[in-house]
Order: C-alpha cells, then structure tokens, then sequence
C-alpha cells in the first residue's frame, strides 16, 4: 500500500534487517566477536567483567537458576536498584527462556504484592535492602512463611505462586538463597542451559514490564526477545555505536530506557556499560564519565537538569562524551542546547517511544541539523510504522496534531493476562494508540504537542502545558517548569505553572506575567504561578504531574466544575 505524502503517515527504513535471533545468541555473537574488550563495569562494586566473562557467569547464573527447578516460560521477577547482579540476571533469564519481570525499586508492600500475584511470579531476585527500602523485610511482612520455609520451596498464602526468593548481598536470612551462591551454578546442567538456548523462539515472551498505573492498576506489558533486542539494537545504531563506545548509564534497569536502550544496544554493538551508581546520582555519574572516559550517557531532562546544576560541574572532564540519549520526556529546547555545548555532546540524540513499543519509535541522528535536534523527537525508525490520527482514527494531513499510533515489529504482545486493555491499546490492525498528541512535518520529523490527558480546555481552546513550558524555559531565571490544568467554575480549566529556579536565579509572579505579556496568547498565561525546590518525581525521573494537579486543588480548594 502507497501511502500519499501529504498525510502524517510514516514508515522507517526497511533496512538492515531485524535481528531474527534471541538475547542469548545475540550474548554468544558478542563474545565471538569481543570477548577480551570491557562489557561491564560498575565502579562502586568494583567489577570489571569482559564480554567472555560476561557470559561465563551468565550461563552459570542460569544453570543455578535451572538447579532450582525453574522451568522456560515461568516468571523470574527483579526487584533491585542498578548492579550488577541485576544485568546478570536479565542475561540468564533470557539464556533459558525465563520471563524477567521487571519491579519498580521504590515499590512497597502493596505494589509489590500485586506484581508478584499479577503475573505469577515463581522466583524473585531481590536486593536484600536500599536507603529506606527493607526488600527483604516487605517479603517477610508479605509472606511471614518465610523464615520457616525451606529455601527455595516457599509456600505463602498472601503470595502462593511465589516458591524461590534469592537475595543480593547482605547476611544470611531464613528462607533465602544467597544470590552469589546461585550464581556460582551447576555445571551438569551447562548442557542443558545450551539445549534450552538453542531451542528458544525469538518471538516469544521475555519480559514483562509494568507501567506506571496512574489511571488504574499497573499493566504489565509482554515483550519478546524480538521486540526488545531489535530496539537496542537500532537505538545504539542511530548513535552510531561501537566496541569503542561506552555508554554510562544512571537510568534504572527496570525500565526499558536501562535494560533495553542501555543493556542490548551495548551487547548488539560490543559497547561497554558502566553502572556509576545504585541510583541516579549526578556527582557519581559526572565521576564516572571522567574515570571511565565514557563516550555516551542517557538520561531524562531532569537528570541533565541535575548534572549541568551540581555544583562542582566544572571540575569533571567530560570531553570524551560524544553522543547519547535523551528520552522519558520531552526536552527543553535550552537544556538541550547546554547538554551540546557544555557536556561535549554535539551527537546526542532524542528518543521517543512507550514501554508497549519496546520503547523507541523516533529517534534524531547525530548529523541531524541542530536545529532538528533541539526542537524534535527525530524520524521513524526502522522497520516502524507511525500514523497521527484524528478521533475518527483518520490519518491527519503533514503538521496537524493527532494521536501518534505506532505499528511494526515493535509493538508489545500485550498486557499480561488482560485482553480487553490490550485491546483498548492496540487496534485490530496491529496500531498501537500511544495516548500521545503529536504532528509530523513535511520532512517526517515527529514532534510532542503533548498527552491526550493532559490537555487543557480553557474556555473552549484547546492548551497543551508542552507548549507553555517551552515558553518560560526561555527565562534566564527558570531551571524547570511545570504546566497543569486546573478545573474552573467559569472556564473549565485554568492553567497553572510550578517553577523551580536557577541557583541565584530572581523571579517572581509579576515577573512572569510580564515576560509573557505580548509574547504568547493571554489564555495560555497560567493564572497560577507557583515557586517551589522540587517536582514530584518517579523513580524513572518523570514528573508527576497528577500530584501537583492534586497538591493545587487542595491547596486553593478547588471543585470540579459539574456538567450538565
């Protein structure tokens, strides 16, 4: 089918092909090719491990995890900050075809329990305790079995799919595995690890990821090793990675910009990863980019928002930098100007995508025009396919804003045991409906207006926050910026905007008014201005805007306006 260039409708090269194999042949290929060269190293742990040595101690991780009785197919959850026992787990699940489910660090009992029980999680690797997370303690408050179960045999009432709990570091503890003592294997059944790796299907299901809930229960969206390995392996080709490269990572695992941008561009391009922290931390992460000469870092804004903010910036040598990923949000044009001129950066890239899309749909090149990578999230990627729709599901013309809809190899299996939100997400036809409100020019670049639920109706006009941030981040005096709707008995909605200055930065609310009188509509001037320290935040760095809808609404003791 020809698709007329007059309509928002693109589709990504046709080459290279797809990788048409699984994670673990991908692990075998890298070893072949630079076994001897760094393929991890995480400076607080002092490891250093080599692609052969990455992958001795993957297959080893993954004949101990076969000793305790695991079988292809069943659901091994991970629920850890960076380290990296987290990258050796994710590469033995995939070896012998055990589902890895991802768990969100900052977790607690509750969240936990439903991850675990949603998708029938047999065996969970787990950090024994972080800051103020008692993994193990929410496990035994979960399943007080546990001290009386014999390890790797639990039998919880609260919990009763769950049999093996394996713990990273710490003490021995009454029921647990010790995680090095697993790791150390089995080497019977290394035959066996082989015969499993050679018959597994690329297709299927290989890890399950949960996104965030904050419209319901999480969902847990199923990936295959085809999914997943194909976009690491693209993204770290539009950065033009290689075996010279190495990529810092401060991004979390759990989520796909860690494991999947992160882990499987590394290992589909021989480029060595380095874990500078547990979590993100901008002083470890500048560290780490000097001492290991790091050539990429990702991250999303907040974190280059944090790192270009720390108070020793100027001290690190980052001229190595070259390249990179920006994504999990959309990028203030001046953060991304300073990440090119201050950070080395002149090749980093914008990402665009969703964790149902493995993520990555868009992405700019590293000889982009300047222009294109401030103000874009790139073009198609290969072997995607993107339409922007309007609510009839009709293919806009080119620059009219939309629903982004994404189609191709790509797009997740579905949500894990839940067909009518698969089907509510992806079409009969295989579209993936982001929820995303975005245009794509006459050249096929994309470009996020905004969410569909974060749109703002003031008065009849359709406002999108996007727009307005933009806007204030052009004062000298702001960091970051905010934009909410807030509901209005007379308008429906008014907007309102949280500001988080620069260090020594002066504004206030008149201040802004003026500075946005005459330059953008008076409608899209938020009546709400609101100067704070932080943002609420997820683990992943994404703001919550909902909460600070919430926290304003209790604040100014709003009502929602009723409709008639």
């Amino acid at each position: 089918m020809s698709i007329s260039p007059e309509l928002s409708w693109v589709r990504g090269a046709a080459t290279p092909p797809l990788l048409e194999i699984t994670i673990g042949q991908a692990l075998d290929a890298a070893v072949e090719r630079w076994g001897e060269r760094d393929a991890l190293v995480s400076p607080p742990q002092e490891v250093r491990w080599t692609w052969r040595e990455l992958a001795a101690r993957t297959d080893a991780l993954a004949s101990g995890l076969l000793a305790l009785g695991l079988q292809p197919g069943e659901r091994i959850g991970i629920w850890s900050p960076n380290c990296a026992e987290w990258v050796l787990t994710q590469l033995a699940a995939a070896r012998v075809g055990l589902i890895l489910v991802t768990i969100n660090p900052a977790y607690r009992r509750a969240e936990v329990a439903y991850t675990l029980n949603k998708v029938g999680v047999r065996a969970l690797v787990a950090a024994e305790r972080f800051k103020s997370s008692d993994y193990a303690g929410m496990i035994e408050d979960l399943a007080p079995e546990t001290a009386a179960s014999p390890p790797g045999a639990l039998a919880a009432k609260a919990l009763p799919e769950l049999k093996v709990l394996i713990k990273i570091g710490g003490p021995a503890r009454a029921g647990w595995l010790d995680f090095a003592k697993v790791a150390a294997g089995d080497s019977s059944r290394l035959g066996e690890v082989a015969d499993i790796g050679a018959g597994l299907d690329p297709a299927a299901a290989i890890n399950i990821q949960f996104t965030s809930g904050t419209t319901g229960s999480p969902k847990g969206a199923t990936l295959s090793h085809r999914n997943i390995l194909n976009n690491g392996y693209f993204v770290g080709l539009a950065q033009a990675f290689t075996a010279e490269d190495r990529l810092c990572i401060p991004v979390p695992m759990y989520h796909c910009f860690g494991m999947v941008l992160g882990v499987l561009a590394c290992l589909t391009h021989g480029a060595a990863m380095i874990l500078p922290a547990p979590v993100f931390d901008a002083g470890a992460t500048l560290d780490a980019i000097e001492s290991e000469r790091c050539t990429a870092l990702y991250g999303v804004p907040t974190m280059f928002i944090a790192i270009l903010g720390h108070p020793e910036f100027d001290r690190f040598d980052m001229t190595s930098l070259r390249t990179g990923t920006m994504a999990g949000a959309p990028c203030p044009v001046e953060v991304m100007k300073a990440v090119i001129e201050r950070m080395h950066m002149s090749e980093v890239t914008i990402g665009y995508g969703m964790t149902e899309t493995s993520p990555i749909s868009f992405q700019t090149a590293p000889d982009d025009p300047p222009e294109r990578r401030v103000s874009t999230i790139g073009r198609v990627q290969p072997h995607v396919e993107v339409k922007i729709v309007d609510t009839a599901g009709a293919a806009v013309p080119r620059g009219v804003a939309g629903e982004l809809c994404t189609r191709g190899y790509s797009v997740m299996l579905g949500y894990w045991d839940d067909p009518q939100r698969t089907a509510e997400s992806v079409d009969a036809e295989g579209w993936m409906h982001t929820g995303d409100v975005a245009t794509i020019d006459a050249a096929g670049y994309g470009n996020i207006v905004g969410r569909i639920k974060d749109m703002v109706i003031r008065g009849g006009e359709n406002l999108f926050p996007r727009e307005i941030e933009e806007f204030l981040y052009g004062h000298p005096a702001v960091a970051d910026v905010q934009v909410v709707g807030l509901p209005d008995e007379r308008y429906g909605e008014e907007l309102c905007a949280w500001i988080r200055l620069n260090p020594g930065g002066e504004l206030d609310e008149a201040g802004v008014r003026a500075f946005c009188a005459g330059q953008i509509a008076h409608h899209k001037v938020p009546r709400y201005i609101r100067f704070v320290d932080e943002f609420p935040m997820t683990v992943t760095g994404k703001v919550q805007k909902f909460l600070i809808r919430q926290a304003m609404i209790e604040e100014l003791r709003l009502s929602q306006p009723q409709v008639a």
